[in-house]
């Protein structure tokens, strides 16, 4: 179905366009929703991020599960690994492959909830040198992209340079050029039973993921890899044996918990930046977890509520080490020792798996 419209618009026509799409929408999913064809006058990713917004604020319950059905929110397995159906498009995701890298894109790697939102902030404030009102412009999450987010390769291929982007993809979908050692990777690891914890709650609140039975059972689809992202131990494997074969960086998220300076210096080293002793605090006073859970451009508290349902949780939810003691039975933890041990035996991998950890002797 199409829908069209005179060039120039009024509040009202603005306002019965909304309400169009948001009817549409519901009625027909959004795959459905997203070919429509706009005018060139209102771009469609204006209509759609204002609509989701209006959706949000007149619903005073937010969207739950059953509202995202009608969405088809669901895991699709693509070429063995699982993308979320009307949010991942298949073709852009092949697509990835061929894009052509230039010497000053940064890629930030991780596993879901790993860090990608602190690595965001992170890195758009090295951009502007630590002066936080210099990123007030936009969301960091638009500066900087989603790749399996991206609506097609010329998107990619007309952004400026640099051109910095998050994903959760593994190793094989990324660019080719990444192997002739243009670019460069920064790969975000946490200890992964806290990973299993924390998405366990983002799934709570995440209108796009099936909402988890029991932790037991989110538990075992973790391990198993029935989750957006796969299996944890077999997407840091991707990356990690490979890193000879890139300019690449690994930092964990226990290391910025324990002291954050010291890992902001290794990246803006690593991207070859200057920064003076006073930027470099700037940048890392406004990247504590404090400072960013406050913070509109940096929380993701103005996703949707198609999207997030923010009554039933936050993106930013503890940044600590050590959660995962408040959820594992001494049988889970056995359980998950010996799978780790058996799936990670190939690589030298170690983590800070309590607060207590992090103490230097």
């Amino acid at each position: 179905m199409t829908f069209h419209k005179n060039t120039s618009f009024t509040r009202t026509q603005v306002s019965q366009e909304h309400k169009y799409r948001q009817e549409h929408i519901l009625r027909n999913g959004y795959e459905a929703f997203k070919k429509l064809d706009l005018n060139t006058a209102l771009s469609e990713r204006r209509v759609m991020r204002d609509m989701l917004q209006e959706m949000r604020s007149t619903s005073k319950e937010g969207f739950n599960h059953s509202s995202c059905e009608a969405l088809e929110f669901k895991l699709v397995i693509h070429k063995g690994f699982n993308l979320i159906s009307g949010i991942h498009s298949p073709e852009v995701v092949d697509q990835i492959h061929n894009f052509e890298i230039r010497d000053s894109d940064v890629f930030v790697i991780t596993y879901p909830k790993s860090g990608t939102v602190w690595l965001q902030q992170i890195l758009r404030l090295i951009e502007v040198k630590g002066d936080v009102t210099a990123t007030n412009d936009r969301l960091n999450s638009e500066r900087i992209p989603w790749m399996e987010l991206l609506e097609s390769e010329k998107q990619f291929v007309s952004a400026p340079s640099p051109r910095i982007h998050v994903s959760h993809l593994p190793y094989r979908f990324m660019p080719l050029g990444l192997k002739q050692k243009k670019g460069k990777v920064i790969y975000v690891a946490r200890n992964p039973k806290d990973v299993l914890v924390s998405y366990f709650h983002f799934h709570k609140f995440a209108n796009m993921l099936e909402t988890p039975k029991d932790f037991d059972t989110f538990f075992e689809k973790f391990l198993e890899g029935n989750v957006f992202g796969n299996c944890w131990f077999e997407h840091v494997k991707s990356w990690c044996c490979h890193s000879d074969e890139m300019n690449f960086l690994y930092i964990t998220y226990e290391e910025m918990i324990k002291d954050l300076r010291p890992v902001v210096e290794r990246i803006v080293s690593f991207l070859g930046m200057d920064l003076t002793p006073q930027q470099l605090n700037d940048v890392v006073e406004h990247s504590t977890f404090r400072n960013m859970k406050n913070n509109p451009q940096a929380n993701y508290q103005q996703v949707p509520g198609l999207l997030l349902n923010h009554q039933l949780g936050a993106f930013l939810r503890k940044g600590t080490v050590g959660d995962w003691k408040n959820y594992f039975t001494v049988a889970h933890n056995e359980r998950f020792d010996k799978v780790y041990q058996e799936k990670i035996k190939d690589i030298p991998l170690s983590f800070m798996w309590d607060m207590s950890d992090l103490v230097t002797p």
